[in-house]
């Protein structure tokens, strides 16, 4: 038996939520099993467990998309019992059940080892936020993106893939500009890293096809009308990187910002990305996480009490990473 998260939905579309013991013959088909040690809540994850997103696609559903843990047993060639794992993406939390539980049975393919300069901990309070804004950042790096181009926005920055985007981007020594509707929060952006602090309502509201060239690159994880306003306003061959969609999946844009000036939108997938992009993604973490300042940017919560926690990191009064403690 282990402690989960279970999603349900009655016959009548009504959703229901509870932590409970489960036995170990309802986890999935997979050939490795691990003992999840930690977890987090990410934005997806809070639409799953407050029903206010179409996440789930079947019932019942342990959300949860990433965990980090010790394999207790495996079928896989490449993965031993005793190896510490990372999960982040593949559905898991969707279609199949995921990390919010003390047990996990998922296709080992799905597995990346777990970095020597992370505990199990750490790698959950970097998680899928801070692993998708290291994808980010890799992202620019491609694209050309240098820290003397000019100074990088990053939106939403005092959530969690905004925060790590701020720590990683700072420590690299790009000119970090955080947006945030949040101003209690200059103190904590400062602390990462930002050199800057913009109100949300700056980049909110409908504006105009080019604005005031200021960004050579971007991390955007509001879409709809904040990143039209980011497109608009960034340097020639300015890159935008765009990773979410909490203000919205349309995109009130014009071409102008791409054939003006040369901008280039990068979609970045954290879900299927290719193996490679992510080990090359935990390992740069590795290189260049501040274990003392991550810890700055955690909260850490029980199991039971992540369904209050999902519906208050909707509402936006959620800083930062949360890592959820299984027993």
């Amino acid at each position: 038996m282990f402690d989960a998260l279970m999603i349900e939905k009655a016959a009548d579309g009504t959703q229901s939520v509870h932590v409970g013991p489960v036995a170990d013959d309802r986890l999935p088909e997979g050939d490795v099993t691990v003992r999840v040690e930690w977890s987090t809540l990410n934005y997806k994850d809070a639409l799953a467990i407050t029903g206010r997103g179409p996440i789930v696609r079947q019932f019942p559903m342990v959300p949860g998309i990433d965990f980090a843990g010790t394999v207790e047993t495996s079928a896989h060639p490449a993965i031993r019992p005793g190896d510490r794992v990372v999960l982040n993406g593949w559905g898991v939390g969707e279609k199949q059940w995921g990390g919010l539980a003390g047990r996990a049975r998922v296709n080992g393919d799905w597995l990346v080892p777990l970095p020597d300069a992370f505990t199990t901990r750490q790698a959950m309070a970097i998680g899928t936020a801070g692993y998708t804004a290291m994808l980010c950042v890799l992202a620019l790096e491609r694209q050309g993106v240098a820290p003397d181009h000019g100074p990088v926005l990053v939106t939403g920055a005092a959530g969690g893939v905004g925060s790590v985007a701020v720590l990683l981007l700072a420590r690299l020594g790009y000119r970090v500009a955080a947006v945030t509707g949040r101003p209690g929060e200059r103190e904590y952006l400062t602390g990462l890293g930002a050199a800057e602090i913009l109100p949300r309502d700056a980049f909110s509201r409908p504006g105009r096809p080019l604005e005031k060239a200021r960004w050579a690159g971007a991390v955007d994880v509001a879409g709809g009308v904040v990143l039209a306003n980011v497109c608009a306003a960034m340097l020639p061959d300015g890159v935008v990187t765009a990773c979410g969609l909490a203000a919205g999946m349309d995109f009130p844009a014009t071409v102008a910002p791409f054939i003006l000036r040369g901008v280039t939108l990068v979609g970045i997938d954290s879900v299927m990305c290719p193996r490679a992009r992510r080990l090359d993604a935990w390992r740069r973490l590795a290189d260049l996480i501040d274990p003392a300042i991550l810890e700055k940017m955690v909260t850490e919560i029980p199991l039971t009490d992540a369904p209050a926690r999902a519906a208050a990191l909707l509402d936006g009064h959620v800083r930062g990473r949360i890592v959820v403690r299984l027993p």
